[in-house]
Formats: C-alpha cells, structure tokens, sequence
C-alpha cells in the first residue's frame, strides 16, 4: 500500500511539473513583455535620463517633484480632459452605435452577410492609411465631406484645422474604424440567445422594443461590459489618429496623454519626466478598470 502511495505521489508531482513546463514558455513571455518593462518605467522614473546623453545619475524623487508641482503648466490636465472627452464619445460610438448596427444586420440572408463585410472591412484598414484617407475627405478646399455640405445648402467647414471640429474628426475616423468590430461583437452574442425567450415574449403580447429591453438588452450585458472595457482602454490610448489627423492641434485642442508622452520622450528628450506620466497613467487606467469590474459584478448577467 506505501509503495502504491508514493508511486501516486510521484505521478502527481510529475504531472504538475509537467504542467508547469507546459505554461512556463507563456509566463516568460509575459514577464519579458510586460513586468520587466514596467519594472525598467520605474526605475527610469527617479533618474535624469535624456534621449541625448549616454550616461544619467539616479535623482530621487525630482521627476515625481516635478509632475505633482507643474502638471497643471506641463497640460497634464488639460490633456486628461481631451483624452476623457475623446474617450466618451469612442465608448458612445461603439457601444450605441455598434448595438443599432447589430440589430439592423441580424439577418442571416447574402445580402446582409455582405453589408456586414463591407461594414466590418475598415477594421483590416491600417491607421496610417485611414487617417491619410481622411485628411483627403475633411480637406476645407476641395474634400468630399464640405462637397456633400455644399451640395445640400450648408457652408465648408474647417474639420481638422478648427478647434471645436478637430476632435469630432478624429472621432469620425476611429469610430468609421471600430464599430464594425464592436457590430460583429454584438451579433455574435445575439446568435447565442435561444430564439424561444423571444417566441415565447411575442406569444405573451410582447412588442419588440420590449423584448429589447427585457430579454436581449439583459443577456447582452457580459458582451457591453467587454466592449465597454476594452474601448475604454483602447481609446485612452489613441495616438495613432491624433498623431496623422491633427498632430496634437489645433492649439492643443486634440492633445491626449499618450501623445504628451510620446512629446515628452521624442521630442523634449526627457524620458524621465515620459516615465513619469506613463506611469501615473497606467495607475488611473488600473483603478478605472477594476473600479468597473468590480461594479459590474452585480450588474451583468451571466445567465443564458
């Protein structure tokens, strides 16, 4: 019986080292990609590093100093406020936006399954080329968009240069990009509610705005808070459409936060003082998204 044991012993052990190996490879490319990096922002953080010089001395707390006394002179606030706005109308986007779509294309027919594709075909669009397009289709002279407004009475409207508009058009190029995905996210949580809830509503009397809201509204609430996490996160990190659309303008106007970064970094050459602000942004996304998964515990349900 003792050899039986340890030799059950010995088998258990194996297999859980076994399995230890198997994730191991993941766990290094994790640690790699991620905890090692977010190790060196840290260390970074209490040194003088410029992009310009080799060497660099550790100073503490001078850097940390700096961003809590001058993050109002440095636009750290007023780049959060454009980050938070522009991130507001994303989420809109997607979630409003996407969830119209779905319902619209929740047939199963040719001809909606290529109405689908055509909407969901910008996601395979890079940035680059996107914003490159829109530049094209929001240019004040001789752009398609102030075309289509001249044609039905209105007047031409300086979309990227304008101050007011500059934002709204860099939300026309990231939403024309993303709501497909967030559509095909939608419908493919739609095609897993039994059809028999919504026969069975219909049976009792039930319009169709109300099987919206009492039966697909509640059992789509796992797929919204996915979509709502993951474009929130996505959107506070827009830089590549800011960056090719506007370039932080017009006077700041449509400055974010990783676009202050990626200043700070590149172009001032203070990687110490970039280490800074990632960090605190990284520390705000963190709570923000488990502020919110802990908020939806009770909210989203997961039953089906």
């Amino acid at each position: 019986m003792k050899t039986n044991t340890s030799g059950q012993k010995k088998k258990i052990k194996r297999s859980a080292l076994e399995e230890f190996l198997c994730v191991l490879p993941a766990v290094l490319l994790v640690v790699v990609t991620t905890y090692y990096p977010l190790a060196e922002l840290i260390r970074i953080s209490f040194t003088d590093w410029n992009l310009l010089r080799k060497d660099y001395n550790y100073v503490g707390l001078k850097n940390w100093q700096w961003f809590f006394e001058n993050a109002a002179g440095n636009n750290f606030y007023r780049d959060m406020g454009t980050t938070l706005l522009y991130t507001a109308g994303s989420v809109l986007i997607s979630l409003v936006l996407g969830m119209f779509l779905a319902l619209l294309m929740n047939r199963m027919t040719k001809g909606f399954g290529a109405m689908r594709a055509i909407i969901f075909l910008p996601r395979y669009v890079g940035m680059s080329s996107a914003g490159i397009l829109f530049l094209w289709i929001l240019n004040k002279d001789y752009g398609i968009a102030n075309n289509v407004l001249e044609l039905l009475g209105g007047s031409r409207l300086a979309w990227v240069t304008s101050k007011g508009l500059a934002l709204v058009s860099v939300l026309m190029l990231t939403g024309w990009n993303s709501v497909g995905y967030a559509m095909m996210i939608y419908l493919s949580a739609m095609t897993g509610i039994p059809s028999s809830y919504h026969e069975a509503a219909a049976l009792d009397g039930a319009t169709r705005s109300q099987r919206f809201f009492q039966i697909t509204l509640p059992l789509l609430s796992p797929t919204i808070l996915f979509l709502l996490v993951t474009t929130f996160i996505s959107s506070m990190k827009v830089f590549n459409a800011i960056d090719i659309l506007t370039g932080g303008g017009p006077y700041g106007s449509t400055e974010v936060i990783v676009y202050l970064i990626y200043q700070l970094g590149f172009v001032d050459y203070r990687v110490d003082r970039a280490a800074v602000v990632s960090l605190v942004f990284f520390l705000f996304l963190l709570a923000v998204t488990i502020l919110t998964m802990r908020w939806s515990e009770n909210k989203v349900n997961y039953d089906m």
